[in-house]
């Protein structure tokens, strides 16, 4: 193998590619970055066996072929070196890079035992949505999917294909979002959960105005394609939370407010509350609500808030981190809250966005 290629784009596909190798004793073609030189083209791909990356960019070959190389020491080259054209040239199992300036010898392995991934996705079997429509309605449910391994179903967003919408739902077991997007291509289709972790790298590609989804059902897999970007992951098997039972259907309080006034007030109970189970009190009063959370150890606040409050008083108590992890979702400048009892799910809402609904089941307090 021997090529040419601009150091800027190895670099940008390799910071994306670092990011799925793995450093598994038993198979250590995982800790490589696969790199292909064919025809015009030199593709760099990675795999950790849940999610797989695949990114092509234009290449001068002179010679086709392919060879592994160590992601780390490859990657830390790559990216302290100048904006220039690079020469690569594997021999056997070694790489050399070179500039007019610099010149590496970098061991690598044999690409036999690299796993097969998707190198391509299939546009007529699969979805084509608008890449920034996607990515908003990602931003409102991604985060709040769980992090605790032990129920892996729970780690994953729901997709669900209707005609004409796509629904994505993310719930922890402590709150829920849930946001519904227009698009008028999409087909009925089955539901399938995918892992946070692949659909934050689709948020992050940087290519193209649309993004192709081909669901493998044989494989039980996903492929996303983004301009010369494949990434690929396994589906999440178990069964979903039937979310829809959980959405309160009716609510008795219900407030009106400033979302960055709201904001300042939760982040300003934050070294309170956080000595004290991330408790934050949220109390309704005639025109505004008050915020208030104490600590043993640091004191107390209340923070009072402008509002439009219906009917009358209540009280009720949230992890504060939750509150706030919603705020920062919301794109308008008002948020709405219902509440319908202390020990009941509150559901905040964004005006601006009419199919977007997060749900925060409220802390126990005692008194």
């Amino acid at each position: 193998m021997k090529l040419q290629v601009l150091q800027e784009n190895l670099n940008k596909a390799i910071g994306i590619a670092s990011r799925f190798t793995s450093n598994r004793a038993q198979l250590p073609i995982l800790g490589n970055i696969l790199l292909s030189a064919n025809k015009n083209k030199l593709t760099v791909s990675s795999t950790n066996l849940e999610i797989s990356v695949s990114m092509s960019m234009g290449a001068k070959i002179e010679k086709e072929g392919e060879i592994g190389v160590p992601s780390r020491v490859f990657t830390e080259i790559i990216s302290n070196l100048p904006q220039e054209t690079l020469t690569l040239e594997a021999e056997k199992e070694q790489l050399k890079i070179s500039t007019p300036s610099f010149s590496s010898n970098v061991l690598g392995m044999n690409t036999s035992d690299f796993p097969r991934i998707p190198s391509r996705v299939a546009k007529e079997k699969g979805i084509v949505f608008p890449k920034e429509d996607f990515s908003k309605a990602l931003s409102k449910v991604l985060f709040a999917s769980s992090i605790d391994e032990t129920r892996p179903i729970l780690t994953g967003v729901l997709l669900i294909l209707e005609k004409g919408s796509l629904t994505l739902v993310a719930t922890d077991g402590f709150r829920l979002s849930f946001n519904k997007i227009k698009l008028q291509e999409i087909k009925q289709g089955p539901r399938m959960v995918l892992p946070k972790n692949v659909l934050s790298e689709v948020g992050r590609v940087d290519e193209g105005e649309e993004i192709v989804l081909e669901l493998q059902e044989k494989e039980k897999q996903v492929v996303f394609g983004m301009g010369d970007t494949i990434l690929s992951s396994r589906l999440l098997e178990g069964e979903f939370p039937d979310f829809e039972k959980i959405i309160p259907k009716t609510s008795v309080y219900k407030i009106s407010v400033d979302k960055e006034d709201l904001l300042r007030a939760v982040k300003l109970s934050a070294p309170f509350a956080r000595d004290n189970a991330n408790i934050v009190k949220i109390k309704t009063l005639k025109d505004s609500i008050k915020l208030f959370a104490e600590s043993s150890q640091a004191g107390n606040q209340e923070t009072k808030v402008e509002a439009k409050v219906e009917p009358g008083e209540f009280e009720i108590a949230f992890n504060y981190r939750f509150l706030e992890d919603f705020l920062n979702s919301v794109g308008g400048e008002e948020v709405k809250m219902e509440f319908s009892d202390i020990d009941k799910p509150g559901v905040f809402l964004d005006p601006s966005v009419p199919d977007y609904l997060h749900l925060i089941m409220p802390v126990k307090i005692q008194g």
